[in-house]
């Protein structure tokens, strides 16, 4: 069974940066396309970013140019990471990492595996 547990949720001031990650145990397959989604209190759940099996990133026009999606699979280690910068009060969601074994979409319902979340405010 595969498991996914975000960290580096916090509180930041509009401008600034965050690191996300996601720690999957189980065995993760690396083929797994592995996406972030985010939703704010109220609005519908958005996909953020993915990354696929082979390292093709893409991501919503919403942060183009500013949040970066990478990971770092091992023998030991499987994580996902989202780097956010120049982060807007926009941004503040709860943010959640997801894996799912067929092709990469910004479609939610591609993804079997789900974590708890991660909350970013950004706020003055």
């Amino acid at each position: 069974q595969v498991r996914l547990v975000e960290s580096g949720g916090s509180s930041v001031q509009p401008g600034g940066s965050l690191r996300l990650a996601c720690s999957a145990t189980g065995n993760l397959y690396y083929a797994y396309c592995m996406a972030w989604f985010r939703q704010a209190p109220g609005k519908e759940r958005e996909a953020v970013a993915h990354i696929s099996g082979d390292g093709k990133k893409t991501y919503a026009d919403s942060v183009k140019g500013r949040f970066t999606v990478s990971k770092h699979f091992t023998s030991d280690e499987e994580t996902v990471y989202l780097q956010m910068s120049s982060l807007k009060p926009e941004d503040t969601a709860m943010y959640y990492c997801a894996a799912g074994s067929g092709p990469c979409t910004l479609s939610g319902g591609m993804y079997t595996y789900w974590g708890q979340g991660t909350q970013v405010t950004v706020s003055s």
